[in-house]
């Protein structure tokens, strides 16, 4: 296993070295460009005394970005054994990197970074929503996350109500954390060029997160009430209540999923825990 001197060669070099060519199935699309990648770092805000969690690290770039900040400690997980074996070579350079080769879909990040813990990641384009979900049901235990998206699913994530885009994921995220867009990113940024456009959106964790019995309340009712978006509430909701769920959260029965607000879905959800307990 080749060890890099101070300081590492160039992207390009590693991905040459260790035949890291973007592999279709895993998502890959990398970034190289350095002060694209330190402005990415810096948009995760003050990471001082923080172990930031990287997922999908490829040949390296963020991983050095982060490095590049205060952050306590870096822990890269990734799947690819290319990219392992390039973030091992450069683990050789400090002491304040701990790769991990597993599934992120898998991993447990609390149980395996100590708190305070940030997540700051270009995500796999095809793992994405799903490791978002996955993060929001532990949102308690991440100080923020700074994750890049294809740009579609971070205007859902940020999308305000009476859009196009409003949808569950916007309701959940927005619920648990206060959202930001924080910068595109054009596809000609990464190599190879995705097909689509890019997105950085921060997601930090509201200070009073749910209980687990609200948190799973609110994932059946946006389920539901999304699930069948064209279809008026008294409808959609119909196996939840109907029509008597709604009234008695004051919600006009013939509204859609998509007009009502954050904070008439928190109101719906507790209508819902109160009529499931009487």
């Amino acid at each position: 296993m080749p060890v890099f001197s101070a300081p590492p060669p160039p992207l390009r070099e590693i991905i040459k070295h260790f035949d890291l060519r973007a592999d279709k199935s895993l998502g890959q699309h990398f970034l190289l460009d350095p002060d694209l990648l330190a402005r990415i770092a810096a948009a995760a805000g003050d990471l001082a005394g923080v172990n930031a969690v990287e997922v999908g690290p490829g040949p390296g770039g963020l991983t050095r970005a982060l490095l590049d900040t205060k952050a306590a400690h870096v822990t890269a997980i990734e799947y690819d054994p290319r990219a392992v074996a390039a973030i091992t070579a450069l683990a050789g350079l400090t002491d304040r990197l701990t790769i991990i080769h597993a599934d992120a879909m898998k991993a447990d990040i609390p149980a395996l970074v100590p708190a305070p813990r940030a997540i700051v990641a270009n995500l796999p384009y095809n793992i994405g929503t799903l490791l978002l979900v996955r993060w929001l049901q532990q949102a308690a235990q991440f100080q923020s996350m700074t994750l890049m998206f294809q740009l579609e699913v971070a205007e859902r994530v940020c999308a305000a109500p009476d859009t196009s885009a409003y949808g569950r994921i916007s309701v959940l995220s927005q619920w648990l954390c206060d959202v930001t867009m924080q910068m595109h990113i054009p596809a000609g940024a990464f190599a190879p060029p995705p097909k689509v456009e890019s997105a950085l959106v921060r997601l930090v964790p509201k200070p009073e997160q749910p209980s687990r019995q609200e948190l799973r309340a609110m994932e059946r009712l946006t389920a539901a009430a999304f699930g069948q978006r064209r279809k008026m509430l008294r409808g959609a909701l119909k196996s939840l209540g109907g029509v008597e769920l709604l009234e008695a959260a004051g919600i006009d029965p013939q509204r859609r999923a998509e007009t009502l607000s954050v904070a008439e879905f928190e109101t719906l959800m507790r209508a819902l825990l109160t009529r499931e307990a009487s």
